[in-house]
């Protein structure tokens, strides 16, 4: 099963859980075994995800916090991926007001960049975990985080990673008695309920503000609403949101939104609806019947601006479709707006306002919230490089990046000779070590386009 059709089935698969004992006030900070969860023979129906993970919560088989760890926080900051670099470039620019200016380079630093708090959080509870149970296997339903090189100091310390399969992911491997770690983007309620059933320990790094959306759709769902959710129906984190939904329907941009209203307000072809959101829609999803009452959630990543103007477009709509009166009986609207991802925008956008000669955005290629920096800095017509490792770069003055639609793209002579404003940004999955290393590189290829300038 693709995680795409896990999303879809995950709310109506499962049947009611019987879960292991719960804990005790005298519990210790390492979760004991417990009992695998059993189904209780009651109707798919009567399936409740959100009821299902609390009562998990209570078990001695899930943890979703550990006690204060300096020693993690220390060996974090040690392999470079704690949340600062402290005394590195990053440190200094931030010190100096954002600013940097080496020879004829000039680095403006976003006054919001790089690790929020929940990745922050999610790496050192993967650390502490791997502290709390020495001898365990220890596994990742997914990556912890989207960055390349925090997921490669965790596979150094022993971590293994789930397989993603063609037919979705391989938990064959997991074992009674092992641990497992939920990533800080979520998992699955079908993932929470596989791993509880074999018995495993959890361990549960879920950004709260992810939690906070799978309440929204719960709300949703509790007033026979469809949960219309912005964002990518196979990112990790929108499968999961997609789980704790009843009914739900994911669109990606304000096009797809349009359609969408479109399609209530006038009706159309159901066929060419089902066929256009293919694998975005839950199991049984009919347009004519399901969008009479909506709410609106998001992908905490997605562009802050481009969920409230989806939010307003539904609003509009159902006013026009049902009348004012009757707006709350067809329409409703939680603030899910991760305050990370809007501070690292709002900061971008402030950046670009700048106008910098080159902008560098510095992040995994699969982090959703980084694509979103780098299409502000297209949108505004900036030459913007998207790099994941110092890796990217060559002193040679030529630079692999992504752009904002996924095309990678090599270029050529990308920094000029003489003086340049570079504004810099970072992932809220980016250590600033791994800026600081980027950074480097392109210091030591001005070297070069100086020193080939004078012997010119």
């Amino acid at each position: 099963m693709t995680s795409a059709a896990m999303a879809t089935s995950a709310g109506s698969t499962y049947a009611g859980a019987a879960l292991p004992g719960r804990r005790t006030a005298a519990r210790s900070t390492r979760a004991s075994r417990a009992v695998p969860v059993c189904a209780a023979a009651e109707k798919k129906e009567d399936f409740d995800a959100r009821a299902f993970r609390r009562e998990l919560s209570k078990t001695d088989q899930y943890s979703r916090k550990f006690g204060k760890d300096e020693e993690s926080a220390k060996a974090m900051e040690e392999a470079g991926i704690g949340m600062v670099s402290r005394g590195g470039l990053v440190a200094k620019m931030r010190e100096s007001g954002f600013s940097y200016v080496q020879g004829d380079v000039t680095l403006k630093l976003a006054d919001a960049y790089g690790f929020c708090w929940g990745v922050e959080r999610a790496v050192q509870m993967a650390y502490e975990a791997r502290k709390q149970y020495p001898t365990e296997n220890l596994w990742i339903t997914n990556e912890i985080i989207h960055n390349p090189t925090v997921n490669k100091k965790l596979a150094d310390m022993g971590v293994k990673f789930i397989e993603e399969t063609k037919d979705g992911k391989d938990f064959s491997g997991v074992q009674n008695g092992e641990v497992v770690i939920l990533p800080a983007f979520g998992a699955s309620v079908h993932e929470m309920k596989l791993l509880a059933d074999k018995g495993v320990s959890i361990v549960d790094t879920t950004c709260p503000w992810v939690s906070k959306v799978w309440n929204a759709v719960d709300s949703h769902k509790r007033k026979q609403f469809s949960s219309i959710i912005h964002g990518k129906w196979a990112h990790e984190e929108t499968v999961a949101t997609a789980s704790f939904a009843g009914t739900y329907l994911v669109v990606k941009d304000m096009k797809e939104a349009q359609y969408v209203c479109d399609y209530i307000l006038n009706g159309g072809d159901r066929e060419e609806f089902l066929a256009k959101f293919k694998n975005a829609y839950s199991a049984g999803f009919d347009p004519d019947t399901d969008l009479e009452g909506v709410g609106i959630a998001n992908q905490t990543t997605m562009l802050k601006g481009e969920t409230d103007q989806i939010g307003k477009l539904l609003e509009r709509t159902m006013m026009e479709k049902h009348g004012v009166a009757n707006l709350a009986d067809h329409y409703m609207v939680m603030d899910t707006i991760c305050d990370a991802t809007q501070e690292r925008q709002d900061a971008m956008y402030k950046l670009v306002e700048a106008k910098p000669d080159i902008m560098l955005v510095v992040g995994g290629f699969n982090s959703s919230n980084t694509q979103h920096l780098q299409e502000i800095s297209e949108d505004n017509s900036i030459p913007s490089f998207w790099v994941d490792t110092p890796a990217r770069l060559s002193t040679d003055n030529t630079i692999l990046h992504r752009l904002a639609h996924g095309e990678l793209v090599e270029t050529k002579d990308w920094l000029p000779e003489g003086p340049v404003v570079i504004g810099v940004t970072s992932g809220a999955s980016t250590p600033d070590k791994v800026v600081e290393e980027v950074i480097d590189v392109i210091f030591a290829t001005k070297e070069n386009l100086s020193k080939s300038a004078v012997a010119a």
